[in-house]
């Protein structure tokens, strides 16, 4: 039977705006992300879900809770579908990473996706595990849920790899799209493998929409 997902990012938070690394610190979003799943909410209201499943971080927990209040549903939370993990590069910003670990920043930014990186408080995932794990807990959850509609709100690291798990990009490959905050995604799984259906879609987020909401 096939699954059908709507994977969604959580909204903005401070650390996003100013290019901060957020992992697996727990961040809440702020007055524009909260303002976004207001408006994600809305703009989902109507459509039927047979569960939300959220991080258990409290960006995605925040997001999806705007979402459960609409559908009148409990959020449930799933730790697969974290962020990844970033060892000691979580709480710098992108230049204090690049200044404290040259090596280690160029071999992220270049896409080594086996490539190691210095363990903080705690011990940073490979993409390729990073992948592994949350492809792994979607797929789960789908066959959890066989047949029926979800509503998943993760982290961009998640909704990369979905993406290129239901298209076959290879993983050392750049990252050519956007992956936006408050965005709705929609995909389908059917024995295991995802089928994406749509991407970024953010018109609930012009200001337009988001000011007729207050």
């Amino acid at each position: 039977m096939t699954t059908t997902i709507v994977l969604i990012r959580h909204g903005e938070t401070a650390w996003n705006a100013e290019r901060r690394l957020q992992g697996h610190i727990d961040i809440a979003l702020n007055a524009e992300g909260l303002r976004q799943a207001e408006a994600l909410a809305g703009a989902l209201d109507g459509e039927h879900f047979d569960a939300i499943i959220a991080s258990d971080l409290q960006r995605a927990h925040q997001t999806a809770q705007a979402l459960a209040r609409v559908q009148g549903m409990p959020v449930h939370t799933d730790p697969g579908l974290r962020e990844r993990c970033f060892g000691g590069f979580e709480g710098l910003l992108y230049a204090e990473i690049e200044q404290r670990f040259p090596r280690e920043f160029a071999a992220w930014q270049a896409r080594d996706i086996d490539g190691v990186m210095p363990p903080g408080i705690r011990v940073a995932e490979t993409f390729r595990q990073f992948y592994q794990r949350c492809v792994h807990a979607i797929t789960r959850l789908a066959q959890q849920h066989a047949g029926r509609s979800l509503a998943l709100v993760a982290h961009g690291g998640v909704l990369e790899c979905a993406y290129r798990a239901a298209l076959g990009l290879a993983l050392d490959t750049p990252r050519d799209f956007a992956v936006l905050n408050a965005s709705i995604n929609r995909f389908s799984v059917t024995d295991g493998k995802l089928t994406l259906l749509s991407w970024g879609e953010v018109a609930h987020l012009q200001r337009g929409v988001l000011d007729e909401l207050n």
